[in-house]
């Protein structure tokens, strides 16, 4: 049944726009104006980690060294290359005391150590040509920046007889955060551009072309200064910027291509503008505020999670989702109204087509190829449903062969800086510096129990050295180097092997492999809300679209299908390394433990906004018709293209942001973009269709108790069909319409 009820409730914002255009842009504009001054500036706020969970134990224990042994947890690493003198040298070691000196007396700096002070081992190369000073820059993550950038230049370069190179983990996040807005910056002069480019292609217009861009870069900017507030409240990741330019271009273009289209539609059967904009925000509208709501509820989920990277996420990602919908039914009719006829000025496909035959000049966007390609997939349902299954699953295959691990300095650049000190150590250094685990115990214990301690931990599986005891106050700082990689499964296992260990005080364990393991059971903890979430809301807000509880859960189902290929790619592309040569990138070999996660939910939410687009269309024309396949054919045939062009501006977008040069944003722009595609040109093509065939008028069953509560509740795109009234007849029983008969 049509919804009678949604244009009642919209009316009142459907006038509200409508009355006063010129007032509604020109507080748009100044409300711009205002986030243009308040958002400058976020990217210097923003932090460059976010990967462990704040109230796991390793998160406590590290804040813990920090404090009471800096010397043990070194973020600053000073490698000094002697060249084909040995470190040991008189004049080298004298120049490495010089600086060693010279950098305890800087200010903000602390646990100051070097080589030629320790003769500790893992600071010497194996070759003997370089060796460490290591140290503590103190402060939060900017404040640990600026003192970086203040003493770079008083040590890095040649220093009399060695050469100085700056590195360390505050240097790789430094670099790391500087190269992704230099990365965001070029990925957005790529992709207004072609965008634009395309829109064009599209609209034929150039006018109607440039409102979707407007609508993004409003959203861009209210977005950054809203993210600008949030920083003044709790930590958020800069990767988070390239999820706001991406989904603020990519959803602006496609709640502006379905409002322009409607209104387009409206205005070539006649309607003047305000009218025609009445009509569009009363049906299109109503789906782009119902897409807006899936995609922000997907994004929301992030939130169940305690690391602020993928927190971060869900800040930006649900603040541009809803700011683009506001812009798009707010700013976008107001302009609407004003251009009237205008909005298809400067029609370069008409220009173009009077060169043409007369053939050529048939609109492209009249769906019968769409239409055609439906009724195709309808005809052998069946073999199009098992068949996209099956290769859909195929391609999702390896990621049963995940292996999760920690972001480090292998994300940057080959060249950059940090990451050249960092692979020095990697391969030249024993026990790779910075790569290894510590247990603190904490309590009062006699020499020969802390003795004893040791003795146990040095006789552990997997330990290849242990350093210490080294005691302050209360607290007690082992130091143990484990066989094989810093992170791999064996320094996984000696973490749960060094927690098990009996003591005579509290202890507990930090380092790479600790917070790794630590972060996979705070996602494993948490993971099931977050789909629990998705999984409820999704499905409330599709039943209330469709009045169906079984297109829901094929939606589910199919959104989650268009994902595998995503899933698949990053593990056999980036795991792997395959294509690692052409996409410029070092393969580590395991995945960061939340990329699947932010990846996921952003994905699930793309998907679902194409779907509601596509289910709507499908909707209106189910209730004026009560056809079921002919309403699959209209709803392919008026969505089909719409869809496709705005999977394809989105993925230009995300392929932008994907030609970040580290690796995290390299593998987010690329799988999404692979995500979008697949499930534009795929699962709304083929699958879509081809179930909903095979499910046939069961497609549409809900319980009459449901079947109510959508009548009084639910949205659709359509208008409402007038239903007309019987008039009573004295002695004439008032016939049932259909609707009633098949409720009762």
């Amino acid at each position: 049944m049509p919804d009678v009820k949604g244009p009642q409730r919209l009316g009142g914002w459907t006038r509200l726009v409508t009355a006063r255009p010129r007032l509604a842009l020109l507080a748009a504009l100044v409300l711009t104006a205002l986030a243009v001054f308040a958002g400058s500036g976020v990217g210097d706020r923003m932090a460059g980690g976010g990967w462990e969970a704040p109230d796991a134990e390793s998160t406590w224990t590290t804040r813990v060294l920090e404090r009471e042994f800096p010397a043990s947890q070194p973020n600053l690493l000073l490698l000094i290359d002697s060249g084909s003198a040995s470190v040991d040298d008189p004049a080298v070691a004298a120049e490495a005391s010089r600086l060693t000196a010279r950098l305890s007396a800087e200010a903000g700096i602390t646990g100051v150590g070097s080589y030629w002070q320790t003769s500790a081992p893992g600071l010497r190369a194996r070759d003997g040509h370089e060796a460490l000073i290591a140290a503590r820059i103190t402060g939060e993550e900017k404040d640990a920046g600026e003192t970086l950038d203040r003493i770079t230049p008083l040590f890095e370069g040649e220093r009399g007889p060695v050469k100085v190179s700056v590195g360390g983990p505050v240097a790789v996040r430094h670099e790391m955060q500087s190269i992704i807005q230099e990365d965001l910056l070029r990925a957005e002069l790529v992709a207004l551009p072609v965008t634009l480019v395309l829109l064009v292609m599209v609209f034929g217009s150039a006018v109607a072309a440039l409102l979707p861009l407007g609508v993004g870069i409003v959203a861009i900017l209210g977005t950054n200064a809203v993210l600008r507030g949030i920083t003044e409240l709790t930590e958020v990741s800069v990767f988070a910027q390239n999820l706001t330019t991406a989904l603020g271009l990519g959803l602006a273009v496609d709640y502006a291509l379905f409002i322009v289209r409607r209104f387009r539609e409206e205005m070539a059967a006649g309607a003047d503008p305000r009218s025609a904009v009445g009509t569009t925000l009363r049906t299109a509208g109503r789906t782009v505020l119902f897409s807006a709501l899936t995609v922000a509820v997907s994004l929301s989920a992030m939130l169940v999670f305690p690391q602020y990277f993928l927190r971060s996420f869900a800040y930006a990602g649900i603040a541009v989702v809803l700011l683009a919908a506001a812009a798009a039914l707010v700013l976008l009719p107001a302009a609407l109204i004003l251009l009237g006829p205008r909005v298809n000025a400067l029609d370069l496909r008409r220009s173009l087509s009077r060169r043409r035959r007369p053939r050529a000049a048939r609109p492209a966007a009249d769906g019968r190829g769409w239409a055609r390609l439906a009724t195709l997939v309808m005809r052998r349902a069946p073999v199009f449903a098992l068949v996209t299954t099956a290769a859909l699953v195929l391609l999702g295959l390896p990621f049963l062969g995940v292996k999760f691990g920690t972001a480090d300095d292998r994300q940057l650049p080959a060249d950059a800086g940090s990451r050249v000190v960092q692979d020095h150590i990697r391969e030249g250094f024993p026990g790779a510096p910075g790569g290894g685990l510590t247990l603190l115990a904490q309590g009062s214990a006699d020499t020969a129990q802390y003795a004893a301690l040791r003795e146990r931990i040095a006789a552990t599986d997997g330990v290849a050295r242990i350093d210490g005891p080294v005691t302050k106050g209360e607290f007690t700082a082992y130091g143990v180097v484990p066989e094989g990689e810093a992170v791999g499964p064996g320094a996984q296992r000696l973490v749960h092997d060094l927690r098990a260990l009996a003591a005579p005080v509290a202890t507990s364990v930090t380092g790479p492999a600790a917070v790794l393991d630590d972060s996979k059971g705070a996602i494993a903890d948490r993971l099931p809300w977050a789909i629990g979430i998705i999984v409820v809301v999704t499905l409330l807000l599709v039943f209330l679209l469709t009045g169906s509880v079984v297109i829901p859960v094929q939606a589910m189902v199919l959104n989650a299908l268009s994902l595998t290929a995503m899933f698949g790619a990053v593990v056999w592309v980036f795991q792997d390394g395959h294509l690692s040569g052409p996409l410029s990138f070092t393969s580590t070999g395991d995945i960061e433990t939340t990329l699947p996660v932010l990846m996921f939910c952003v994905a699930f939410g793309l998907s679902m906004d194409y779907g509601v687009f596509l289910l709507s269309r499908i909707k209106e024309e189910h209730d004026r018709s009560a056809d079921h396949e002919g309403s699959i054919v209209f709803g392919l045939r008026q969505t089909g293209g719409l869809i496709s062009a705005a999977a394809v501006i989105l993925a230009v977008v995300m392929v932008a942001i994907g030609i970040s040069r580290v690796t995290n944003t390299k593998m987010l722009g690329l799988g999404i973009a692979l995500a979008v595609l697949m499930d534009a040109m795929v699962v709304r093509s083929l699958l879509v269709p081809a179930v909903m065939k095979v499910m046939g008028r069961a497609t549409w069953w809900a319980p009459a108790p449901l079947r109510a509560f959508h009548r009084r509740f639910g949205l659709s795109e359509g208008e409402p069909v007038p239903q007309p009234v019987p008039v009573p007849v004295p002695g004439v029983p008032r016939p049932h319409r259909a609707g009633e008969r098949a409720a009762r």
